[in-house]
């Protein structure tokens, strides 16, 4: 008891000797308090047959009954497969900031080098519904630039929104183009915590930029490669709703219907706020389940982890 009180006075001494970065912090916990923890609350219509007219305390409980709807529902495992093949995809193409990153951080005149990531990270601050308007005109299968292109080639225009097969890597590769500069930051950011003697030292011993590159920044960046590979995991089925849906029509359904775009329906637009809530619970769930279980495998192989 003694030793519980002892460390209890002695971080509230810590508390007490820096208040002024605590009061810092103070409008910002506030914050995620209001707005990420009070709206915890609502989540038990997931549970219940929830009418607004009635209210959450006056709606009916049914336990499971909302979820069990959506695992039987008949197109549960196509929304599943959509949802997780448009996730692995994107995940595959993780290694492009940190390829980018790299060899960003081998340029030497840093004009060019300050120039290189204005151009990478600008895209980063184009709206989504911008970003799709430009997608839908550059491959229109009329005037688009690439049909035109593929025309002026002698090729035959090739309608890309139209095509299941395509949409996939429409949607992967445009998210690639606009964030992987906005990406690189955080390894950048890293590689300039590197210690210039150690490099130094290497080249005296005859390492040369590839060599510099593989045995000294890739190890000194992967601990964050690989917190950020898990996180990444840890959303494998949280596919933004947005994009998807603007990009989204009648001939692509097959591949672009994903749970977000089917929350959307249910829930806004028919109006099954407990189904749709059951459907973000069930998604939340899956979601910690497997951030869990990559954190897990990634401790025991390299004894990185979140916690």
């Amino acid at each position: 008891m003694r030793n519980i009180q002892g460390k209890f006075s002695n971080n509230l001494k810590v508390i007490l000797s820096y208040w002024q970065l605590y009061a810092l912090l103070l409008p910002a916990i506030i914050y995620v308090f209001i707005f990420s923890y009070i709206p915890m609350y609502g989540v038990q219509i997931a549970f219940k047959d929830y009418r607004t007219s009635i209210g959450i305390w006056g709606s009916k409980w049914v336990g499971f009954k909302n979820f069990k709807r959506f695992v039987t529902f008949p197109n549960f495992w196509l929304y599943i497969k959509n949802t997780m093949s448009i996730s692995i995809y994107s995940i595959s193409t993780f290694p492009c900031s940190i390829i980018l990153a790299l060899s960003i951080n081998e340029l030497q005149k840093a004009k060019f080098k300050r120039f290189v990531q204005m151009i990478t990270y600008a895209p980063h601050f184009i709206s989504t519904v911008v970003l799709c308007g430009m997608i839908h005109i550059f491959l229109d299968r009329n005037s688009g630039i690439v049909n035109t292109l593929i025309k002026a080639l002698g090729g035959t225009a090739i309608p890309f929104m139209s095509k299941p097969q395509c949409f996939r890597s429409i949607y992967v590769w445009s998210g690639v183009w606009q964030g992987i500069g906005w990406g690189t930051i955080i390894y950048i950011a890293t590689l300039a915590g590197i210690q210039q003697e150690l490099v130094e030292a290497a080249r005296i011993d005859g390492a040369n930029r590839f060599h510099i590159i593989r045995h000294i920044n890739i190890p000194h960046i992967m601990p964050t490669v690989m917190i950020l590979l898990i996180m990444n995991f840890g959303s494998i089925l949280s596919v933004g709703f947005h994009k998807i849906y603007l990009l989204q029509n009648p001939l692509n359904l097959s591949v672009s219907q994903v749970i977000s775009t089917y929350v959307y329906q249910v829930g806004l637009i028919s109006g099954q706020f407990s189904y749709s809530a059951a459907i973000g619970l069930f998604n939340t769930a899956i979601n910690l389940s497997l951030l869990i279980i990559v954190n897990l495998i990634v401790k025991k192989a390299s004894s990185i982890s979140l916690w």
